[in-house]
């Protein structure tokens, strides 16, 4: 038995090792926020440049049951950080259509108010290297810089984790690292 454990131990580090290796490549914190202008799932038209000098918390989502616990999440930011020099902002960065996108919103627990935007080409993938690695959150300072970025859901991004590191950036203007 602990032969067949120290086997199965020794097939599964390095897969998980390659793993974290592989999503360390897509994490960007310290680096300026790649910048993107999309289309509101109301037809609005966003930038993300539209917002420098707040904090942005930007999360971007596929159709899946974790986005839809992630996308609630941030909604629960946006409420706890409302009135304050914050702006959310979710994104289906898979490329599904506008059907689709308002299908999945309707399904979440709560309603949705912050913009989310729809990205049929994927550019927010490409930028951000979400793809497998989704849902993802990122917190970008006052200045457009990458400050905190998690992958997945729950404890990992919860609504009070994401809101400390705002108020860090709240009270240190985005010069903290």
């Amino acid at each position: 038995m602990k032969r067949v454990l120290f086997i199965l131990g020794a097939l599964l580090v390095p897969v998980f090792a390659a793993h974290l290796v592989l999503a360390a490549g897509f994490f960007k914190v310290g680096e300026k926020a790649p910048s993107f202008t999309l289309t509101a799932i109301t037809g609005e038209t966003v930038s993300l440049d539209a917002y420098k000098g707040k904090v942005i918390v930007l999360g971007l989502f596929h159709i899946c049951d974790p986005c839809m616990m992630q996308g609630s999440t941030l909604q629960k930011v946006s409420e706890m950080t409302k009135g304050k020099e914050v702006t959310v902002i979710g994104v289906n960065s898979s490329g599904n259509s506008k059907k689709d996108v308002g299908e999945f919103l309707s399904a979440f627990p709560v309603k949705v108010t912050y913009p989310y935007l729809l990205d049929p080409g994927k550019v927010t993938d490409k930028l951000y290297g979400g793809g497998k690695f989704i849902p993802n959150v990122y917190v970008i300072d006052q200045n457009g810089i990458i400050r905190w970025q998690r992958v997945g859901n729950m404890d990992l991004a919860g609504a009070d984790v994401i809101t400390a590191e705002v108020e860090k950036l709240l009270a240190g203007g985005g010069n903290k690292m």
